[in-house]
């Protein structure tokens, strides 16, 4: 043995800590379904940039979603695919936004006492405060 070899430092082996399985995260939908609920989710939604006025809605539902819409008269014709189910179940819930959006609006054009509950203040810029 050379004199330095007695100075040299030990290479340290690091051991390799055992592995643990972690369990895969589950989506909602996964919990949803395995307690036997209904889920349905919108995971994107895009809008044309040329018309702002048009866009889609991407949407993810289980079967257990689908099975209450069929119980609840959404399924026209046996035929009718799931997608068919859920878009005739998503155009009657936009409609009745839009129909609730309408009745408010004339409602308060026909309230002589709205101002008394919404006042409007300009603000410049093209901007009001409504409080």
């Amino acid at each position: 043995m050379k004199f330095f070899d007695r100075f040299k430092k030990k290479k340290h082996e690091v051991k390799a800590e055992p592995k643990t399985k972690q369990a895969p995260v589950k989506t909602a939908k996964e919990i949803a379904t395995e307690k036997g609920e209904s889920y349905i989710n919108i995971v994107s939604m895009d809008v044309d940039p040329a018309d702002i006025s048009n866009g889609a809605f991407e949407l993810d539902w289980n079967d257990k979603f689908i099975a209450d819409l069929v119980r609840h008269g959404y399924m026209m014709d046996p035929k009718d695919s799931d997608a068919d189910i859920v878009d005739r179940w998503f155009t009657a819930v936009c409609r009745n936004v839009v129909l609730e959006t309408w009745e408010q609006y004339e409602a308060m054009k026909t309230d002589p006492e709205r101002d008394r509950f919404v006042k409007t203040r300009n603000i410049g810029d093209g901007r009001s405060e409504v409080s």
